[in-house]
């Protein structure tokens, strides 16, 4: 070749390769590549064009074809008589054409090449590197002509150019979407995420987040598997992905996912684009061979109203999708500011309570449970207190809100669990008559699923039987939040072990008469919103003669909280009720005091019945 001409081709070369290198999109550098090429050689129009994952052919540069010639063969499927470059992709080699008005190849597409000039043409595959064919590149002719040595070495260079560009622009597209979409569901990732909404909050324009919640995802993934779990997740994401395009649902990572609303002027619109999103993702699902029911909780904030910044908006929607959790599981709530305060003092208080247990300022009160006919103390609740720096005792209603948190609940429980067994040894040592002490449990001190473990260790390091222990499990930890059976389990279990359940505050909650059937308990505590009104409210003593006509034919025993009134001791004692709490007996009082009452008014001769309380 000779000197010129092979510094032509290192000229063509070397700009297409900066082109490459600084980071010109695959069209602008295959524009720039047909540029030079046609620089160097007179009478050749150059087109590149890209074979689709359907096999059609797509413009990707021709800068001197008429645009309304690029547009007409874009789309063309590939084919053994797909003109010349349809069919050098088709038969994977080189097709030289050297009269397009006589070639069959061209006879479908040669009224589009003549009334151009277009006479002649050459082209060739471009193939990646599994050998197959993602591009071709051609040439056009006036002429009735066939390629020259020099357009020779210059098309094997310019594939070669392309086969690189386009291998460059691949592992770019794909690096991109890896850095900018999840990998389980390819939704848009939270960087994409982070990156839309910064977009949405510059521009202006009306729009709203959603926060979203896959419910009981955990109970998925422990009991069917993670396989099953993430499958769950992929369903959802379709679901959402079928709401767009006013929608567009991104994956955050675990169970949570966020959600553009677009268009969305005022909380209206924002709470019916909720609905529609609840609506598309609720269903069965079919995962790992079984059928789960998709649920999601939505909480959600609109832009201008409840925040012009993406630090703002997405803290209010996390404060709304917090109170949905707690409070309409399965639905939506959209911000409104008492949220904000209401959960910025559930921090507080769970600083406040993390401290007091770190510092051993969170003691149990005991309140007395005793024999309505004799009032004889029978047994005790614990009752976690706060004692303040300054001295002061707060009771659990203080800070149950923090509670909420597994964490601190089953930090709490554990640390009551523990002087619970301590007190319990002391009494047993001075031989002080008592019979059980209840504790309250929660949520949280099921879902680590080594509760009997801990009860089992703490009291065994104390030498206490497990005998003189009852859970007390309200009914919204019962029913799990979602009617799942792993709490009854849990619960059957620590009964194998000796220990007694109190269903407690019964008839508040979710569960019914009907639920006692099924529910591992011992003993029904009736809340106090039924007891107080006995004596003057008809329904609550119908209610309360049912409870206790059906624990005594199940042989589970009863207690009425809340006593404050001779009266309702009374009304009790008639329905046949035996046992009871309340501030008519005692309030909950510190483990000195109660130690004082149980010498003074403990049972000293109990009916013996193993694994009940006696009365």
């Amino acid at each position: 070749m000779p000197a010129g001409e092979t510094e032509l081709l290192l000229r063509v070369q070397t700009e297409v390769l900066e082109a490459v290198a600084r980071g010109k999109d695959l069209s602008e550098v295959g524009h720039v590549l047909c540029q030079r090429v046609e620089s160097v050689a007179p009478g050749v129009i150059c087109s590149i064009l890209l074979v689709d994952k359907q096999a059609r052919i797509r413009s990707l540069a021709g800068p001197s074809l008429p645009k309304a010639y690029s547009a007409a063969i874009d789309g063309v499927p590939i084919g053994p008589r797909a003109g010349s470059c349809g069919t050098a992709a088709w038969r994977r080699l080189p097709v030289v054409v050297t009269d397009i008005e006589t070639d069959p190849l061209w006879e479908d597409y040669k009224a589009l090449a003549l009334p151009l000039g277009l006479l002649a043409s050459w082209s060739t595959p471009i193939c990646n590197a599994d050998g197959d064919v993602v591009a071709t590149f051609a040439f056009y002719f006036s002429s009735k002509r066939g390629p020259t040595d020099f357009e020779r070495q210059l098309v094997e260079t310019c594939v070669h150019l392309c086969a690189l560009a386009i291998e460059h622009d691949r592992v770019h597209a794909r690096n991109h979407h890896l850095a900018y979409f999840d990998a389980l569901t390819d939704l848009p990732n939270r960087a994409q995420f982070n990156a839309r909404l910064a977009e949405r909050t510059l521009v202006g324009a009306p729009f709203g987040l959603l926060l979203l919640d896959i419910d009981h995802l955990k109970l998925v993934n422990d009991s069917i598997g993670h396989a099953a779990g993430d499958a769950l997740i992929r369903a959802i994401a379709s679901r959402l992905s079928a709401c767009r395009p006013q929608i567009l649902p991104c994956r955050l990572g675990g169970d949570e996912m966020a959600v553009l609303v677009d268009g969305c002027a005022d909380h209206g619109a924002l709470e019916a684009a909720a609905r529609r999103v609840l609506d598309a993702v609720s269903g069965m699902v079919m995962v790992a061979g079984q059928s789960v029911d998709a649920h999601v909780t939505l909480g959600g904030a609109l832009y201008g109203v409840d925040g012009t910044d993406a630090d703002t908006l997405c803290q209010n929607a996390d404060f709304a999708l917090y109170q949905a959790k707690q409070t309409h599981r399965g639905g939506y709530v959209g911000f409104r500011p008492d949220l904000r305060t209401a959960i910025v003092e559930r921090m507080s208080t769970v600083r406040r309570l993390d401290a007091a247990m770190a510092e051993g300022r969170v003691i149990p009160h005991y309140q007395p449970i005793v024999r309505l006919d004799t009032a004889e103390i029978v047994g005790l609740e614990a009752l976690a207190r706060m004692v303040m720096p300054d001295g002061s005792i707060v009771s659990a209603g203080a800070f149950g809100a923090a509670l909420d948190d597994p964490r601190i609940a089953y930090q709490l429980t554990g640390q009551m669990l523990d002087q619970v067994a301590r007190d319990i040894r002391y009494w047993l040592d001075q031989g002080i008559p008592f019979q059980h002490v209840g504790v309250n449990v929660t949520t949280g001190d099921f879902t680590r699923g080594d509760l009997a473990e801990r009860i089992g260790a703490m009291f065994a390091a104390q030498n206490v039987p497990l005998s003189h222990i009852v859970l007390e499990v309200n009914e919204s930890v019962f029913m799990g939040g979602g009617g799942d059976q792993a709490v009854p389990r849990a619960v059957e279990m620590l009964r194998d072990q000796g220990i007694l359940v109190a269903l407690d505050d019964f008839g508040t909650g979710y569960a019914s008469l009907t639920h006692l059937l099924s529910f591992p308990v011992d003993i029904i505590k009736i809340d106090r919103s039924f007891v107080e009104k006995l004596g003057g409210d008809q329904p609550s003593q119908v209610v309360v003669r049912a409870i206790l006509d059906i624990a005594r034919r199940l042989d589970m025993r009863v207690i009425a909280e809340g006593i404050e009134t001779t009266q309702q001791v009374a009304v009790l004692r008639q329905f046949g009720c035996l046992l009871g709490q309340g501030y008519l007996f005692s309030r909950p009082v510190a483990a000195d005091d109660v130690t004082r009452l149980l010498r003074l008014f403990g049972q000293k001769n109990p009916v013996p019945r193993p694994a009940r309380i006696t009365a």
